[in-house]
């Protein structure tokens, strides 16, 4: 294997979680009368933490104390529904087995709220991963490469043989600001043509593809 180390984002990679997310979203807007959002408009928010898809989400002109608010609804809300439609790809489980059974170290590195990204993991993963960190207090989120450095050094993984997984051009500036490898997930929230667009060299069309790829 020339990749013993595989990290994953989560939203659009292993997860699907775009339905909860938008519904989330529109529960915060409708509480303080603000305008809807499309799932679609929303697809193209996430990426970069929930107070930045409450930036986008939000109409331009809203002071930044009602955006405080409406972040702080969607955490209240989020926290208790973020499971509800939310799924793993076709073939993410037996993937992640695979792995396993390979000797791989697995984790999660994400922009999401690190109470999301604990409670998703624990949930639909639990016994697949060594490591998962999401966006908190005191560590620079994607795409810096703080969180995925912190979680290369306690899995003791080298860049070289370390790669890291995401549907997004915030995956691949963070691979490349770590030093490491990156495969685009042309399933996820942006698609082939926008990771190719943002210099993903290597893609998976399908989760069965990462396996080809890795070894």
């Amino acid at each position: 294997m020339k990749y013993t180390t595989i990290i994953f984002d989560l939203d659009g990679t292993l997860l699907n979680t775009l339905a909860d997310l938008a519904a989330a979203t529109n529960h915060a807007l409708a509480e303080h009368k603000l305008p809807q959002r499309t799932t679609d408009e929303v697809r193209q928010f996430v990426g970069n933490g929930i107070r930045k898809l409450i930036e986008r989400a939000v109409p331009a002109d809203t002071p930044a104390e009602l955006q405080e608010e409406v972040f702080a609804s969607f955490n209240k809300y989020y926290k208790q529904h973020c499971a509800d439609s939310t799924r793993p790809y076709d073939g993410v489980p037996q993937l992640l087995q695979q792995l396993r059974t390979a000797g791989c170290c697995t984790a999660i590195v994400s922009n999401k709220a690190d109470y999301g990204v604990q409670a998703l993991a624990k949930q639909y993963f639990n016994g697949q991963l060594d490591a998962a960190c999401g966006e908190r207090a005191g560590i620079a989120k994607k795409p810096a490469p703080d969180m995925l450095l912190a979680i290369m050094q306690q899995l003791k993984a080298e860049p070289a043989s370390t790669i890291y997984i995401g549907d997004s051009d915030t995956d691949i500036a963070t691979a490349s600001n770590a030093g490491v490898d990156c495969i685009g997930a042309c399933w996820g929230f942006r698609g082939r043509a926008f990771l190719e667009a943002h210099g993903a060299k290597l893609l998976a069309e399908t989760v069965g593809d990462i396996w080809k790829l890795i070894k």
